[in-house]
């Protein structure tokens, strides 16, 4: 997706790799943030990635096209924010598979990270997206933390039936479009 200079959103088809397949999904959660926002019910937006750019050529005087980057550090997480005076950060992942979530998709220092700030009374996430089964999850840090606890000792992934046993299932809308803050309300709810 390009997001320039009016802020409208125009999408490119490109063939689908690894980097590129969470786009749509994050699109709907930058849309639903969006109107979280203009409607006051929450402060949370897409992190941005800290790249150092190297090498840049100027083909025209209106285009620069960005020849070479690297991350400065790796990334934590998709989003943060606040809702309701409690500090939200996850990350968003979307999966092809219909029967579980490969951990392979999360990286380590993401875990920690989400452990952390659930240690310090944030709340946490992952929202993951099974695109063949159209299902949008929220499952919480400490769910995550035990399955990736777990997988040291052989499981490599998290059944699609222990998401649905812990997980909140985030129904598609309009407006929002996932409406993720209902489970974020039950979660504080339980304290």
């Amino acid at each position: 997706m390009i997001n320039y200079p009016n802020k409208k959103a125009n999408f490119i088809k490109t063939k689908t790799d690894h980097s590129n397949r969470g786009m749509s999904f994050e699109n709907i959660i930058n849309e639903t943030n969006e109107y979280y926002l203009a409607h006051d019910k929450a402060v949370i937006h897409k992190k941005p990635i800290p790249i150092q750019i190297v090498k840049v050529d100027y083909p025209s005087r209106s285009g620069a096209v960005i020849k070479e980057a690297y991350y400065k550090v790796p990334s934590t997480t998709d989003y943060n924010g606040i809702y309701k005076g409690k500090y939200i950060d996850f990350e968003a992942k979307e999966t092809v598979n219909k029967t579980s979530f490969p951990l392979s998709n999360i990286h380590l220092h993401q875990i920690t990270h989400l452990e952390s700030i659930m240690k310090h009374d944030g709340i946490s996430f992952l929202l993951i997206f099974f695109k063949s089964l159209d299902k949008i999850y929220l499952l919480e840090t400490k769910y995550l933390v035990e399955y990736y606890n777990r997988s040291k000792e052989g499981r490599k992934s998290i059944k699609y039936a222990e998401i649905k046993e812990n997980g909140y299932l985030i129904k598609e809308g309009y407006s929002p479009r996932v409406d993720y803050l209902k489970a974020v309300d039950k979660i504080i709810k339980k304290g």
